[in-house]
């Protein structure tokens, strides 16, 4: 009868310490801001060899801009950092000697790409998450005319700016 007494003590004492037993709790908040970014990178305009009186040279550049979803943003170009160079008319340049060409928003080559100043245009564009990119192309036309079939031969550069603003 020893054994079944020394049993029903441990079982007693077991039950009454689950009975004692509780539990609390609580909830908290988990908060995130997401900011709007955009970054862009553009791609190298490399007009086709220019032959004074040959014609017309216009070739194509894209810009690539990623932005958080949703996130509207406009891309403007400035006139270059060729002296004397504007958005009206940009220039590039071989030493002191130049080469008139300009870019446009579209191919048919009727509107500026510019900075919004003037006649110039920006173009706008809305984020598609900052993995996709949103391609804007820049269409460059170097214009047979006099100025142009005047130009001293060699390699004529300009560097263009890339602005986003969102």
């Amino acid at each position: 009868m020893r054994k079944i007494h020394a049993m029903t003590l441990i079982l007693g004492a077991t039950l009454a310490g689950a009975a004692n037993s509780a539990t609390t709790g609580t909830s908290f908040a988990v908060t995130e801001t997401v900011l709007s970014t955009c970054s862009a990178t553009a791609t190298t305009l490399a007009f086709s060899p220019y032959t004074p009186g040959g014609g017309v040279i216009t070739n194509s550049s894209t810009i690539s801009v990623k932005c958080t979803k949703n996130t509207p943003f406009t891309v403007a170009l400035n006139g270059g950092t060729t002296t004397g160079g504007t958005i009206a008319q940009r220039l590039l340049a071989q030493g002191a000697n130049t080469l008139q060409y300009n870019l446009f928003t579209s191919a048919a080559l009727t509107q500026v790409f510019g900075d919004g100043s003037g006649t110039s245009k920006t173009v706008p564009g809305t984020g598609a998450g900052v993995a996709t990119s949103t391609t804007v192309t820049v269409f460059g036309q170097v214009p047979d005319n006099a100025t142009n079939q005047a130009a001293v031969a060699g390699n004529y550069t300009d560097t263009i700016t890339v602005t986003v603003t969102y």
